[in-house]
């Protein structure tokens, strides 16, 4: 396998092979290119996400600055979109449903090292060159989720559809279809229900 492969396979990999970094550095300067695009420029805006996220047939909306690992490993789902400081680490794949709404700071973490410390502190290679292994765990949001602002999303996640994450969570687990969610770690508090329509 390619240390690609073995990355999107949930395998440790190593994070410095250059088809890797290749992609690593070419999101990263689609990111900052998109970040310097005021909003009333959209075609330029459109032009740098359909680069920056090539296998999401469905562009979000994103308030820059943004901020990707790779991009194309980032699906979204219709009229989605997210708030300032959107960070992304999409080493595995992170699918968001459609209508999800993404507040200010929110951080999608797919990427995990490990935990005994022999496999997760850096080696050198015969040429002297250092490198580390790591691996990661995909990431899923349901449709017509909210992530309140300031929310961790990490690896291995899935929330189901209609979901409120309060602001400052930290989601280390699932979360059940249409609940209210909230905390650090994140726990459901209740049920989603007739009672929380506003009206209008």
């Amino acid at each position: 396998m390619t240390e690609r492969e073995k990355m999107l396979a949930g395998r440790l990999y190593d994070p410095s092979d250059p088809e890797l970094g290749a992609l690593l550095v070419k999101a990263r300067r689609l990111a900052r290119r998109y970040n310097q695009i005021d909003e009333d420029q959209p075609a330029q805006r459109e032009a740098v996400l359909r680069e920056l996220l090539p296998n999401s047939p469905n562009l979000p909306s994103l308030q820059a600055p943004v901020y990707f690992d790779y991009g194309c490993n980032t699906y979204f789902g219709k009229a989605s979109g997210a708030n300032f400081n959107f960070t992304c680490l999409d080493v595995c794949p992170v699918h968001i449903g459609d209508n999800v709404f993404i507040g200010p700071n929110v951080t999608l973490a797919t990427p995990m090292h490990p935990l005994l410390p022999e496999e997760r502190n850096f080696r050198q290679r015969a040429d002297g060159g250092y490198y580390n292994l790591e691996y990661a765990k995909p990431i899923t949001i349901g449709d017509d989720c909210w992530l309140a602002a300031n929310v961790v999303v990490c690896g291995g996640v899935t929330i189901g559809a209609g979901c409120v994450i309060g602001a400052g969570s930290v989601v280390t687990r699932d979360i059940p279809p249409n609940t209210f969610a909230a905390g650090n770690p994140c726990r459901v508090i209740r049920t989603l229900t007739e009672k929380d329509r506003m009206g209008g």
